[in-house]
């Protein structure tokens, strides 16, 4: 039987992945009128203000290893955001998810024992299946900036189970998501603002809440419940779970590949929920 916390933290995971790709979906529009870089800029900065309001933080309640934990898990965020985002600007979405998810794969290899490896496998042949990556685009600069986003992704996943186990609640995205929007805007804010008016500031506000406040919010709560490893390989649902998106919203028929592809990460993502029960880590108590 699965364990009742592994199926929790699994289901929230799924959860995160579906607002991760809803998020994107509405998100094209808004591209178009900011680029890349800037729609990332815009959903960081409403999500930190949105956390700040929600959260209220008092300076005492991380230790000092948790707010150095939150500031490099920032840095990681904004890095995955932005990088994802200018990836995407150049490759087809399929061949940047299968690029991506080269980093949680990772994670669950090298975090994975036994039974659990053959699970990242099985992940990692079918997000191959399912997103085709030779049929697509091989835009050199695309292909560097989606194994950023990889390698930042693979940080921000062993980073969100650290700051989640440090702070109750999604307390820890209060230090992570105001660092990330510092550091978004830095690299795209100056070029952005002036292309600012009301009706694309509410929009902002309202795909940040889709994406990255919601989804955040779920994967540091499920990463108090899964093994980073399971979580990695729970992560090629993703592709599956756009694939489905688009079958059903946008009418995409998918290709024989791409069928047996999504059977295989969803018997994966079943395995990693199943043997990926993780013990709970004490929650550091608030300083005095």
């Amino acid at each position: 039987m699965t364990p009742p916390t592994a199926h929790r933290g699994a289901t929230l995971a799924v959860a995160s992945m579906t607002c991760v790709q809803l998020g994107l979906a509405a998100s094209i529009g808004l591209m178009d009128h900011l680029g890349a870089a800037g729609t990332a800029w815009l959903r960081l900065t409403w999500a930190a203000l949105l956390i700040l309001v929600v959260v209220r933080p008092r300076p005492g309640r991380f230790d000092r290893d948790t707010l150095r934990a939150g500031a490099l898990l920032g840095v990681v965020t904004a890095g995955v955001t932005l990088c994802f985002m200018e990836a995407v600007a150049r490759i087809p979405l399929g061949t940047a998810s299968a690029l991506e998810f080269t980093g949680p794969l990772a994670v669950a290899v090298a975090r994975s024992r036994g039974p659990a490896r053959a699970w990242a496998a099985l992940a990692a042949v079918g997000v191959v299946l399912l997103t085709e990556p030779w049929a697509g685009s091989t835009d050199p600069v695309g292909v560097a900036f989606a194994l950023a986003a990889a390698a930042c992704w693979g940080g921000y996943i062993l980073l969100t189970q650290r700051v989640g186990d440090g702070a109750d609640g999604i307390a820890g995205l209060a230090v992570s998501l105001p660092v990330a929007a510092v550091v978004a805007s830095v690299v795209a804010g100056p070029a952005t603002v002036g292309r600012l008016d009301p009706e694309v500031l509410l929009l902002g506000l309202g795909l940040a809440v889709l994406l990255p406040l919601v989804p955040f919010a779920l994967e540091m709560l499920a990463l108090r419940q899964l093994e980073a490893a399971a979580f990695g390989t729970l992560m090629a649902l993703e592709p599956a779970i756009a694939l489905t998106i688009g079958l059903l919203v946008l009418g995409q028929q998918p290709g024989l590949l791409p069928a047996v592809g999504v059977v295989a990460v969803v018997l994966a993502g079943v395995g990693a929920a199943r043997t990926g029960r993780r013990t709970p880590a004490p929650v550091a108590a608030a300083l005095p």
